[in-house]
């Protein structure tokens, strides 16, 4: 417990600003990835190359998938603590 004290907890509108912050870095990401994948195939005649890059460009967007899905995990936690202690 005297660690614990030594640490500021984060006020709920930190936590909402780091949400906020987050979906916006994930919605950036999405946005790139798709702009990479439309500009990945531009002349580039080589089809190992396209695969290539392709294979690459859905390993990222899978990455960003599990990344978002975890966040998501996370926030409904917060959530459903915020319930319960409302329910208090």
């Amino acid at each position: 417990s005297h660690i614990m004290s030594e640490y500021v907890r984060m006020t709920d509108t930190e936590r909402d600003q780091i949400d906020q912050d987050a979906q916006v870095f994930m919605r950036t990401c999405a946005d790139a990835i798709y702009q990479l994948r439309t500009e990945a195939h531009k002349g580039v005649q080589s089809a190992q190359v396209k695969e290539h890059r392709t294979a690459v460009l859905d390993f990222i967007e899978d990455y960003l998938k599990r990344v978002c899905r975890l966040y998501s995990e996370q926030r409904a936690i917060r959530v459903k603590r915020v319930i319960d202690k409302k329910r208090l």
